[in-house]
């Protein structure tokens, strides 16, 4: 029993000493970096999907559950690939041009997502459209910060905040085929269901009616 645990110290105190050596930090980072994006993906899925499950699907309990556990992992695997993917283009292309420089971390990125997001699915829509609402604000605040366009005087937010709910709501009421699915289904619930009562039951306490009065 001594024997294994000195056997299983010296092995830890190995691997910390390899952890610590610079020669193979580019290679570490690509692990740890698909072991966060792993982590990451499973933390931010679950919830929503438990969520999302749960208030809009139908169906058995095992069928919520099986519906959960696939997005979660499916979420959690695509953002570990791209990690990895990403972070292993970046170091190689460091180390052939002997240092880095912005255009590296475009390329890879670029690489990454046709590799790892290119396949329209519920997930990676999702994530595409995440990441695109927050491109656009930093490409609007960086296109100030370099004066390509002058610095508002007034706040902008409140314009773009009408804006984006005018237009969100003339597709859903007009155009709702083109909005996705996830986005219907809260805006059904919001706006379409909220028309819809028989008694007391489904006005305040349920959304609709189970029975078959």
């Amino acid at each position: 029993m001594a024997g294994g645990a000195d056997s299983f110290r010296a092995l830890l105190r190995a691997a910390n000493a390899l952890l610590q050596k610079r020669r193979y930090h580019a290679a570490l980072a690509v692990i740890k970096g698909f072991r966060n994006g792993a982590v990451y993906g499973a933390k931010i899925r679950a919830p929503h999907a438990l969520v999302m499950t749960f208030l809009f699907k139908s169906g058995s309990l095992r069928e919520k559950l099986k519906s959960i556990a696939q997005a979660t992992y499916a979420h959690s695997r695509n953002l570990a690939y791209f990690v990895f993917t990403y972070k292993g283009l970046l170091a190689a292309q460091s180390r052939l041009q002997g240092k880095k420089i912005p255009f590296h971390s475009f390329l890879a990125a670029c690489i990454g997502g046709w590799l790892v997001f290119g396949d329209n699915n519920p997930i990676n829509s999702q994530i595409i459209m995440y990441l695109l609402s927050r491109i656009l604000f930093g490409l609007s605040r960086l296109a100030v910060e370099k004066g390509y366009i002058p610095q508002p005087k007034q706040d902008p937010f409140p314009l773009v905040a009408a804006l984006v709910w005018g237009t969100v709501l003339w597709l859903f009421e007009y155009h709702k085929e083109t909005l996705q699915p996830s986005l219907q289904s809260s805006m059904t619930y919001l706006y379409e269901d909220s028309e819809v009562w028989h008694d007391l039951s489904d006005f305040l306490i349920y959304n609709k009616r189970t029975d078959s009065k």
